[in-house]
């Protein structure tokens, strides 16, 4: 049964994580919105700290990069695992209350580490570890129907021929690699898509520009083309085999595990927000009672305590999902409904304290606005707010994606 507090043995990773947040990350934030597509060089030697924790065993799955599933999770006589599922999404709350960008450029840590420990096989884990990737899904014409992907990877011989163009890549621009995903028949369908690791130095493969927007401005995000782009035939993650039945569902696996974190990164901004909102408030005269009715309270105490409620139920969703994949359980229903619940929640929630703190939340004085710049994103990537409504959906009536589009 799953323990809803914090595990004693992540305790103090946990609280090493929030430390980093509140010493390091938070202090540079503003710094590196401003200045957009800047390198924040104080993360080398938090990355490197963090390679040091995770090689002498005192790191718990720090980032994108801890997340895996192994042949056999669940099957331990009914005994709980609490494994690198949970210490990602706890470990990445934290990191999240004190920025979500600096977060994701973090190096080793991307999206794309991720999809390579959910698929890879075990020689291609050794082969790519300490390797930076950051994942490329979305094209110019397809975004949420990963399905229908157009970029297309061609066997010639003991390699593939990549052809087509990503956009919004996180990290594309500073990353050494990037998970591609491609389609080896696209008469096949959804079960032809396969993901292949690219490295940055691959002739064919170049970064075309990098994206200007509304939040995660510390985090670069990178359109880049394939122009008959050779690589290594043993850079396909997981196996060549187009399977009917379950080809798409292989790759599909890296988003029953990258949701769950997206989520996370989702609750550690929402927290961020109302802790300093209600600081703001209590200031201002308003406390926030939780021994009398709403209805008594005034009308920012009992909205604050509104939010307060939708982050504990995005909150708790997020670990259920993270705790399901560390015990070996299909958690693609729980993935999506943490996904959807945090993201709406969380840029709901940072929206809100921007209206609840006036002046001072729509100024630079206070954080306030650029986390509710930064919380749009968590409910559009890895999936947007709609398309999980629709996965969820599916699984709830037994749907296949032909039935419930």
């Amino acid at each position: 049964m799953i323990n809803l507090e914090t595990p004693r043995k992540f305790r103090a990773f946990v609280h090493q994580a929030h430390q980093v947040a509140a010493e390091m990350l938070r202090p540079n934030s503003r710094q590196y919105d401003l200045a957009e597509h800047e390198y924040p060089k104080e993360l080398d030697m938090l990355a490197a700290m963090v390679d040091g924790l995770g090689a002498s065993g005192t790191g718990s799955g720090a980032g994108a990069s801890g997340v895996r599933r192994t042949e056999g999770d669940g099957d331990d006589g009914g005994k709980v695992k609490n494994g690198s599922n949970l210490s990602s999404v706890l470990s990445i709350m934290e990191m999240c209350w004190g920025d979500v960008g600096l977060l994701l450029s973090m190096p080793r840590q991307g999206l794309g580490n991720s999809a390579i420990a959910s698929v890879a096989s075990d020689e291609q884990l050794k082969r790519f570890e300490g390797v930076w990737a950051g994942m490329a899904i979305t094209e110019p014409g397809c975004g949420s129907d990963s399905a229908n992907i157009q970029t297309t990877a061609r066997l010639d011989g003991d390699h593939y021929v990549i052809n087509g163009e990503k956009i919004f890549v996180t990290a594309g621009g500073r990353c050494d690699a990037v998970v591609v995903w491609a389609t080896l028949d696209k008469s096949l369908g959804r079960a032809a898509i396969k993901s292949f690791v690219v490295f940055k130095d691959t002739p064919g493969m170049t970064v075309e520009r990098l994206e200007h927007k509304l939040g995660i401005r510390s985090s670069d995000t990178a359109t880049i083309r394939f122009d008959n782009c050779r690589v290594p035939a043993a850079n396909l993650l997981g196996s060549a085999e187009v399977d009917a039945e379950k080809g798409f569902a292989g790759v599909m696996q890296t988003f029953d595990n990258t949701r769950p974190l997206v989520a996370a990164m989702a609750v550690g901004c929402a927290r961020a927000s109302l802790e300093l909102t209600r600081s703001l408030l209590s200031e201002a005269g308003v406390e926030v009672d939780y021994d009398r009715p709403v209805h008594l309270q005034p009308a920012a105490a009992a909205s604050y305590l509104q939010m307060e409620a939708d982050w504990e139920a995005a909150y708790l969703l997020t670990l259920q999902a993270a705790w399901m994949a560390d015990n070996g359980k299909p958690n693609s229903l729980q993935a999506s409904m943490a996904k959807a619940k945090a993201g709406r929640v969380g840029n709901d929630i940072t929206l809100r304290c921007v209206e609840l703190a006036g002046s001072i939340g729509y100024s630079e004085h206070e954080l306030l606005e650029k986390w509710a710049r930064d919380s749009k994103i968590l409910d559009i990537f890895e999936g947007t707010q709609q398309i999980q409504q629709l996965i969820v959906a599916r699984r709830l009536l037994g749907k296949t994606s032909a039935e419930l589009k």
